[in-house]
């Protein structure tokens, strides 16, 4: 019970990392790449960003994450998206000319980047999903407890400047 639990926390990451991954990807066609190029490359980058995704929700879920906090999840994607990316370069063999020291250098740059959309996209979209799961999986009626505290100690920040 407790994988199911956990993968149902993982599916709006996971959906978030396999959509950017995609559209992503599918810009090399907007760069003049061949279709079958373009397609390989969106799904290099969508399968791994869907699973590192997935993973930040599962994180979230056992405690090692913490919603409204990014110092972390920019850590765990300064990580992650270098991997992914990686992983896409490898398989299409564009981007490894100058060593992949430095390409992993950059892609840890452009992460934060990343992340900082991956966060605010999963933020908005997370408590939803776990209304919706609460009643059936306890991992995401903890989760949604977390959130709500947040949510109330933000509105209590708010009140407390005006």
């Amino acid at each position: 019970m407790d994988g199911r639990h956990s993968l149902e926390l993982a599916l709006p990451g996971a959906s978030i990392g396999a959509v950017a991954g995609a559209m992503a990807g599918g810009l090399t066609l907007f760069a003049g790449a061949p279709t079958g190029m373009a397609t390989l490359s969106a799904l290099a980058l969508a399968v791994p960003l869907a699973l590192f995704g997935g993973m930040h929700g599962v994180l979230l879920g056992h405690g090692v994450l913490r919603p409204g906090t990014f110092g972390p999840a920019g850590l765990y994607w300064m990580a992650a998206f270098p991997l992914s990316r990686l992983v896409q370069e490898s398989l299409t063999g564009i981007g490894l000319a100058d060593g992949v020291f430095g390409f992993l250098a950059y892609q840890a740059m452009v992460a934060l980047g990343f992340a900082i959309g991956f966060v605010w996209l999963h933020e908005r979209l997370m408590p939803y999903w776990l209304l919706r799961r609460a009643g059936v999986n306890p991992r995401a009626e903890l989760l949604l407890g977390s959130y709500v505290r947040h949510a109330e100690a933000l509105r209590a920040r708010k009140g407390a400047r005006r």
